[in-house]
């Protein structure tokens, strides 16, 4: 196999191993699928008729501290590029370091954001020493994988989308030149919108285009670069969601008709999503185009297979279809895997978050506001997701102004007591007069950082600037850091938790035990509670929030374990006295992906 030629686009047509090549190719992430689900999500995609895996690789899960890389378990690319090869797959391999894909900060890592000059996404040498770093150790891991050493890995994508950012001609050059020394030998290629298309090109580098519906973009890309093959590298199967709007669905049978129609062309195709997975923990991302909103944490994307991994009717038409494009039988799928709704779970006992600060690993104090980036947490390199509670002494009563420094959404207690809620919107709290001292709690909820866009160096959360009350700004605040790690959730335990029987004061944690005999999939329910965070065994599987459209989280049944499941969920507003389960996923509304 290293004899051989790989990925080439010499004419209108991609050759592989010298024979024509055709990219049937799916988009599933490593990072959005529980391990032990891995080989059966990749024989699922291989069962539809894909010859092809696309993945991103996410720096800010891989870096998550400046010179600290994490690559095992959950994180392991090389196994997962491994087992695509082992299954008869070719890999097409997004690195970034920028990956958008409706993830914390477009995938790069916080701590960037502690230079107050970071331009992000440029050749700015406070960016490009971090990305040279990290690719130092992330390159030489893919190397050996790729298809001149036997490996499945047959091209590597350049950035993304950078022709919508552009904010520096040199930028790409220097991403293509940072995968070349490191020993990226295999076929380049970058990937854009229909607008991005002119100004995302780099020299000697394939271009592709992302879409939907068919509307010229696939006509302007053959115009741009004549007789090279054509590929739609990201095909939208359906969309994401956002907070407070609707589940977006794409219907199966207009995504039929025009991936025929691209097929019957000779284009070459990646599902993005095949298998959209989960946003599990905080690493969800955000849209602001003008306004900020928040992506949950469910990332089904309506894809041909959906969330927890079962066949969806467009997994069923698109295999018909693509049976047609093979010229050897497809493999027969896998079986369904099985799901369960257990028993309701009666919550049992509650701690108040007041209470819990002492489990908190960053106290801070300051004469003004520091955003969560530049908090002393993590080895100095600030905390980059979950909560941080802001406190300080008032004396008086009367306006208090945000002035806009909220991010992303403050509840506001005066002597534990609450009373409003700051955000983008709403900038403004009527404080009640009194003389006496009193202290004023703010706890900012970082809701996701935007992936996209012109917004990116300004991902800053927390406490941006002065918050006012009657315009003088207040000072000396003591700041908490509640980024709710593991090892928090754990030392919560040791605390002394009240039972419910008592009015709890919130926000809160409560706590219910989960009895398993076999550990399987399901999904958790939260009605009539308000919004908050769900955590199984010390695992965050993400945030619950009664706007919807996501009703249910999903729990992969590995993190459950045959007998007693501790089940803690942060509640900010009000709570129910039991946790629900259920097979299937539920949406409060749809509607059509545009």
């Amino acid at each position: 196999m290293s004899e051989r030629e790989g990925l080439r686009a010499d004419s209108t047509h991609f050759t592989l191993g010298g024979a024509p090549f055709l990219i049937l190719g799916g988009s599933i992430h490593y990072f959005r699928v529980h391990r032990a689900h891995w080989r059966d999500r990749l024989l699922k995609l291989k069962a539809c008729g894909l010859n092809t895996l696309t993945t991103y690789v996410p720096w800010n899960l891989h870096e998550p501290e400046r010179g600290v890389y994490l690559f095992q378990e959950q994180l392991d690319m090389e196994e997962y590029i491994r087992l695509a090869g082992e299954l008869g797959l070719w890999v097409i391999l997004r690195p970034g370091p920028y990956i958008c894909a409706e993830w914390d900060l477009g995938g790069l890592p916080s701590w960037l954001l502690q230079d107050k000059k970071m331009k992000l996404r440029t050749t700015y040498s406070g960016f490009t020493s971090a990305v040279n770093s990290y690719f130092d150790n992330l390159i030489p891991r893919i190397t050996p994988l790729q298809f001149k050493n036997g490996g499945p890995v047959i091209a590597v994508q350049v950035e993304n989308e950078y022709g919508s950012y552009a904010k520096d001609e040199q930028y790409l050059s220097f991403i293509k030149e940072a995968l070349l020394s490191r020993g990226i030998s295999e076929f380049l290629m970058t990937s854009d919108n229909h607008e991005g298309l002119k100004c995302g090109r780099v020299e000697g580098v394939l271009q592709t285009v992302n879409l939907q519906r068919l509307s010229g973009d696939v006509q302007h890309l053959a115009e741009m670069q004549p007789k090279k093959p054509l590929m739609v590298m990201e095909y939208w199967s359906g969309w994401f969601d956002v907070w407070g709007e609707p589940h977006h669905v794409f219907t199966a049978q207009e995504m039929i008709s025009i991936v025929r129609e691209l097929l019957d062309r000779g284009i070459s195709i990646n599902f993005y999503m095949f298998h959209g997975g989960t946003n599990f923990g905080f690493m969800n991302g955000a849209v602001d185009l003008g306004s900020y909103k928040p992506q949950t944490s469910s990332y089904d994307y309506d894809a041909p297979l959906t969330e927890s991994g079962d066949y969806s009717t467009k997994y069923h038409l698109l295999r018909n279809l693509l049976s047609t494009y093979n010229k050897e039988p497809i493999s027969e799928p896998p079986a369904v895997q099985s799901r369960r709704a257990y028993e309701p779970v009666v919550v049992s006992h509650y701690i108040s978050l007041w209470e819990s600060l002492q489990c908190a690993e960053t106290h801070f104090q300051a004469d003004d506001p520091v955003s969560m980036e530049n908090l002393p947490a993590n080895h100095n390199n600030g905390q980059s997701y979950g909560y941080t509670l802001y406190q300080t002494d008032i004396y008086s009563g009367g306006e208090l102004n945000s002035r806009n420094h909220v991010r992303d959404r403050a509840l506001v207690f005066i002597d534990r007591e609450l009373i409003g809620v700051l955000d983008y919107r709403t900038q403004k709290v009527r404080v009640s007069h009194s003389k006496s001292e009193r202290t004023l709690s703010l706890l900012v909820e970082n809701c996701g950082r935007v992936n996209y866009g012109p917004a990116l160096d300004n991902q800053q959360k927390g406490l941006v600037g002065d918050i006012t009350l009657n315009d003088v700004p207040l000072k000396k605040f003591s700041m908490y850091c509640l980024d709710m790690k593991t090892s928090f959730i754990n030392r919560l335990q040791s605390l002394k938790w009240m039972p419910v029987g008592q009015k709890p004061t919130y926000p809160a944690f409560f706590r219910g035990t989960l009895v398993v005999d076999q550990p399987t999939d399901t999904f958790v329910k939260l009605p009539n509670w308000s919004k908050g965070v769900v955590f199984v065994n010390g695992q965050n599987l993400g945030r619950h929030w009664s706007v919807g459209p996501q009703k249910a989280l999903y729990l992969p049944g590995p993190w459950l374990k045959s007998g007693d499941n501790e089940i803690v969920v942060f509640e900010e507003l009000k709570a129910a006295e039991t946790i629900h389960f259920a097979e299937n996923p539920e949406y409060s509304k749809t509607v059509e992906a545009v």
